[in-house]
């Protein structure tokens, strides 16, 4: 049995697994890890070993306390990954992108794939038929993009993501809701469409906190799963461990 924690940005994701089965799956704040990974373990005291990836701001030894109970095993760029990177920086890919990825290679072999995180940041990332990482890109996700107009202006208001009742906002929240809504919605969309002009067919995945609430908005066939960057932890576990 094995508990993968992702550490993000802004929270921390946790999954207890059994084989590839996906058990129970568990979200709190990084101010929480020691209190709440303690609860798991004593939910699940099966658990073997804690696969950990982090792109957040938490102390790198945190996962220290546990050694003695668990194995430890985080997934660095060390790790052995089903793909070839191409990245021109791969010093600076963040495992996070490298463990999507992976889970992409992983779980549909021979195609083109086209990995979307909605998180605090939404990446793209495209590994080719061939194994072969490319690339991709960043830009704010939607929580920020909220937060941004809130911050650099004088008076607009700090909204919570809402469906925006009409494109034409009649109103200030109504107009910043159809700005931040649709803008993201349609530069997913858009950045699907410029794939498609180079690429004849690839599978679109959509994870990230904000994957079920935009999945419904994208005009494009995806496979929508939230929890698949912990499925690509216990996965690249596995195949390190082969």
């Amino acid at each position: 049995m094995l508990l993968a924690i992702d550490v993000g940005n802004t929270r921390i994701k946790s999954a207890v697994f059994e084989h590839n089965t996906l058990l129970e799956l568990f979200v709190f704040e990084h101010k929480e890890v020691i209190e709440k990974i303690n609860f798991i373990l004593k939910q699940y005291p099966k658990i073997a070993t804690l696969v950990v990836s982090s792109v957040g701001n938490l102390d790198k030894n945190t996962f220290d306390y546990f050694k003695e109970r668990v194995k430890v095993y985080p997934i660095s760029r060390e790790s052995d990954f089903p793909f070839q990177n191409l990245y021109s920086s791969p010093e600076t890919l963040g495992i996070d992108r490298m463990v999507l990825a992976s889970a992409a290679t992983l779980q549909f072999p021979n195609q083109n794939r086209l990995i979307i995180d909605a998180g605090t940041c939404v990446t793209y990332d495209f590994v080719n038929q061939n194994d072969q990482y490319l690339g991709g890109a960043i830009s704010p996700g939607i929580r920020m993009r909220y937060e941004a107009l809130h911050h650099f202006t004088a008076k607009l208001p700090l909204l919570g993501c809402s469906n925006p009742e009409n494109f034409i906002g009649n109103t200030t929240q109504e107009s910043i809701h159809s700005g931040v809504v649709n803008g993201i919605t349609l530069e997913i969309d858009g950045f699907i469409e410029q794939y498609k002009a180079q690429y004849a067919k690839f599978i679109i995945i959509l994870t990230g906190g904000d994957a079920e609430f935009l999945a419904k908005r994208l005009k494009n066939t995806i496979f929508a799963n939230s929890n698949f960057l912990l499925e690509g932890l216990n996965q690249t576990f596995q195949y390190n461990q082969k």
